[in-house]
């Protein structure tokens, strides 16, 4: 098929690239800096400069495509409008030029930070009320009742946590493993599901592809259920190391969040620690259930944190980023 992937020089974005040109669709990718995406063109992949902010751009890049994997979007803000600005009006006048043009089908790849948290033991499946925690959930779901009200077919991916190679936010907790000391949340037991950069990538690929998807929220992720503590420990074996696990008490955390956040604020950047992230860092759980996923596409999780660990780790020793 013909299909325009945006976000397509991030991590996500690469690792979809990888699954979509090894199926042999033909792929457009919208890149703010063509110079980022060489590797890109020369595999073949159209390179259709711009950005979510012109309708230009946009209507140049969608024309002629079949299915839109929309990846573009900011994970980093510093406040709930920036959020808004992109996650929300950008999906909107992507849209926007998708219908003047045609009637493609939208894979959007959302958040579980849109689906909200849940209670220990407890999957999301899709089919919730969501709850978002944060401006960045808040403006994810957002962008998601953008896709809902308008009249083309949609899916929505909302993936958990995602590692890999490429990966430069998960790889904080490969080096704090590394310096054999790290901080966790609380006591440890927060419940988590993740998913390996790649297996991410099949799993938006096959979204795309399957007939029966469109209308519905699915959750990309391993069926494993980790704690904070054990995915720490887990990353510790893959470097055969020894680790040492700080538990960080709520106020301490959001000590230290407005810290840095003040530090962001006078310095004009965007930073993902703010104290607006703590009601993440301290729920229950960020668990969810592929089950769905898997019974519509197919698509299975090749990875559990064990063996993408030691592949992550593997890539990043080759890289010379560990």
């Amino acid at each position: 098929m013909n299909v325009l992937v945006t976000g397509a020089t991030g991590f996500v974005g690469r690792h979809l690239i990888d699954a979509l040109t090894a199926g042999g669709d033909v792929v457009t990718a919208l890149v703010r800096s063509p110079g980022k995406a060489m590797d890109l063109a020369s595999r073949g992949v159209r390179i259709a400069p711009g950005d979510l902010g012109s309708m230009d751009a946009l209507r140049s890049a969608v024309h002629g495509q079949e299915v839109i994997y929309h990846v573009a979007g900011l994970v980093a803000a510093r406040n709930e409008a920036e959020f808004m600005a992109v996650n929300r009006d950008g999906t909107a006048r992507l849209l926007d030029a998708a219908t003047d043009t045609g009637r493609p089908r939208i894979v959007l790849v959302s958040s579980l930070a849109a689906g909200g948290p849940t209670e220990r033991g407890r999957r999301l499946s899709g089919n919730e009320e969501p709850r978002p925690v944060t401006a960045y959930g808040r403006s994810k779901l957002a962008g998601e009742r953008v896709l809902r009200r308008g009249t083309l077919p949609w899916t929505i991916v909302r993936p958990p946590a995602v590692y890999g190679p490429h990966d430069t936010e998960m790889l904080r907790v490969f080096r704090a493993v590394k310096l054999g000391v790290v901080p966790v949340f609380g006591d440890g037991a927060q419940e988590l599901s993740l998913v390996y950069g790649p297996d991410l990538g099949r799993a938006l690929a096959a979204a795309g592809r399957a007939p029966d998807t469109a209308g519905t929220v699915y959750y990309p992720c391993h069926p494993e259920v980790l704690t904070s503590a054990s995915m720490v420990r887990t990353i510790a074996r893959a470097m055969d190391r020894t680790v040492g696990l700080i538990p960080l008490p709520r106020w301490a955390a959001r000590g230290a969040l407005a810290v840095t956040a003040t530090l962001a604020r006078v310095t004009r950047r965007a930073t993902l620690l703010t104290p607006d992230k703590a009601n993440e860092f301290f729920a229950p759980a960020w668990t969810c259930d592929p089950t769905p996923l898997t019974e519509a596409t197919g698509w299975r999780p090749e990875h559990d944190l064990v063996a993408g660990a030691a592949a992550t780790v593997a890539w990043y020793r080759a890289s010379g980023m560990l």
